[in-house]
């Protein structure tokens, strides 16, 4: 059933807040933000990379450890401060040449429903809010920030075929 979904995917968008991290938001007593990031999820990302899928970012809020994590990962479409994501999905597919059809896209709040109602591929993570489910392709086994982005990125990888070249280096 999702084989011919995956099979299409050439760019890979993620929300930040719930997705690639537990959704929780840590500010010290200097207002200083942290958030939690998974390293697996973030190994899941660079394979995706170098199998040829791009991997970009919309997300509702502002933040520049988000900045700081995209540009570690070398995510260079990156949006942040959307608070209606369908703008700038539409304005990323225009720009890259795309079709909704090309397009995975994970959310996990209502806010992020007009983009998975328009993908190719649209997943949330275990722990979306209830209302999403009914537009999702997939629900992870995995809650966000702890492997629901990995869980894709494998799925991905392994759909499209690319799984043995692209980890073939670990296993020799």
């Amino acid at each position: 059933m999702m084989t011919p979904r995956i099979g299409q995917i050439r760019l890979l968008l993620l929300d930040v807040d719930g997705v690639m991290t537990d959704g929780r938001i840590i500010f010290d007593s200097n207002g200083v933000e942290s958030k939690f990031f998974n390293v697996k999820d973030g190994h899941g990302i660079k394979m995706v990379q170098r199998a040829g899928i791009e991997v970009g970012i919309i997300s509702g809020r502002k933040s520049q450890v988000v900045a700081n994590r995209a540009a570690e990962l070398g995510i260079d479409c990156v949006v942040q401060g959307a608070v209606n994501k369908l703008e700038p999905y539409l304005t990323i597919l225009a720009e890259k040449g795309l079709a909704d059809e090309q397009v995975a896209f994970v959310g996990d709040d209502v806010i992020d429903i007009p983009v998975l109602r328009r993908v190719g591929f649209a997943v949330a993570p275990a722990d979306a809010v209830s209302d999403v489910l009914p537009f999702a392709h997939l629900v992870t086994k995995n809650r966000g920030g702890w492997g629901a982005v990995r869980e894709v990125c494998d799925l991905l990888l392994r759909g499209q075929g690319k799984w043995d070249e692209i980890t073939s280096r670990y296993f020799s």
